[in-house]
């Protein structure tokens, strides 16, 4: 796997990453034939944690149209990223809400992948300035197989709006949090109050993993 997408990728991933080698590659060459976000080096960022330590995935879109913001991890931008996108500022409040913590000085969630949360979008790109512009590209089958190995090992799934429960079968019913989706569009409508924070640190308490600091 000397191609450069999987730069990022943490060895552990590998045998599962095998078998989708030459889609991976055709998909990221049919889309590189034009513009795309975020940069290869970024695209499979999310697997840069060891896959025994994902104790948590949360399952988005695709990545943030602006490229300015696009990171790799789902609903993640770069570190001197201000404002943030509403998406993530309605997320930020949530946590304010559910665990009494302040909005946070950055938007770089990668301080959660370390913490074992994997931020995967169903969509690993798009054109700058479109959303789901790759949303037909194949992807999404790639993705559902990463989301489908971390269920089956017993993660649990965070699943706002509904392209992400699309993916709630694969996960444990117990260990399953859904709610419609952060945008300003939907967050009134279930987002706002569903507590998925304080709610997955619960059963990580209750199956003996250790809570995430979000």
């Amino acid at each position: 796997m000397n191609h450069p997408i999987f730069q990022p990728v943490h060895a552990s991933w590998l045998p599962v990453l095998e078998p989708l080698q030459d889609s991976l590659i055709s998909t990221f060459e049919a889309v590189s034939k034009g513009e795309f976000i975020p940069a290869i080096d970024r695209i499979l960022a999310p697997l840069s944690t060891a896959i025994d330590d994902v104790s948590v995935v949360i399952v988005g879109q695709d990545p943030y149209p602006n490229p300015e913001y696009a990171d790799g991890f789902a609903f993640s931008v770069k570190t001197e990223i201000t404002p943030f996108p509403a998406s993530l500022i309605n997320i930020f409040k949530e946590i304010e809400s559910d665990l009494g913590t302040a909005m946070p000085e950055n938007g770089n969630l990668e301080r959660w992948s370390r913490q074992g949360v994997l931020l995967i979008n169903r969509t690993l790109t798009t054109v700058p300035g479109e959303s789901h512009a790759h949303q037909r590209s194949g992807w999404m089958a790639i993705s559902e197989v990463i989301i489908r190995e971390v269920a089956s090992r017993g993660a649990v799934g965070i699943l706002w709006g509904g392209n992400a429960q699309q993916m709630s079968d694969y996960f444990d019913s117990s260990r399953v949090i859904k709610s419609a989706h952060p945008s300003p569009l939907s967050a009134y409508r279930g987002f706002f109050g569903s507590k998925p924070f304080s709610r997955t640190n619960a059963i990580l308490n209750e199956i003996g993993k250790p809570q995430i600091t979000w």
